[in-house]
């Protein structure tokens, strides 16, 4: 079974940076997306930043020329450095990974996520 382990997160005065990471275990093969989603209160779960097994960045209107996210030294890991963060930017923010197989023709896509991580940006 995948876990999805993320350390980083806390408060920070508005802008600020913060670095949040992404380590995956449980799994030997190699994960095709890795990103994270946030949470603010009252308010649905948007992708932030993700990046694919092949070197594919997407990221949220939002958060472009701020927020860089990239591969870990440690195969399945993802960085996402977090610069000039706003009030707007608070949110838990949750890991999530991708892997997706074909079996008898068929494919499947299976989700993986990570508990969160609280980001308070705030003076």
């Amino acid at each position: 079974q995948v876990q999805l382990v993320e350390p980083g997160g806390g408060p920070v005065q508005p802008g600020g940076s913060l670095r949040l990471s992404c380590a995956a275990s449980g799994t030997i093969f190699s994960l095709d997306v890795i990103g994270w989603y946030r949470q603010a209160p009252g308010k649905q779960r948007e992708l932030v930043a993700a990046l694919t097994s092949g070197g594919i960045t997407n990221y949220t209107d939002s958060v472009k020329g701020r927020f860089t996210i990239s591969r870990g030294n440690a195969k399945n890991t993802r960085i996402l450095q977090m610069n000039n963060l706003q009030p707007e930017d608070t949110a838990v923010y949750y890991c999530n990974a991708v892997r997706k197989v074909v079996s008898s023709g068929t494919p499947f896509q299976y989700d993986y996520w990570g508990p969160g991580t609280q980001v308070t940006v705030s003076s």
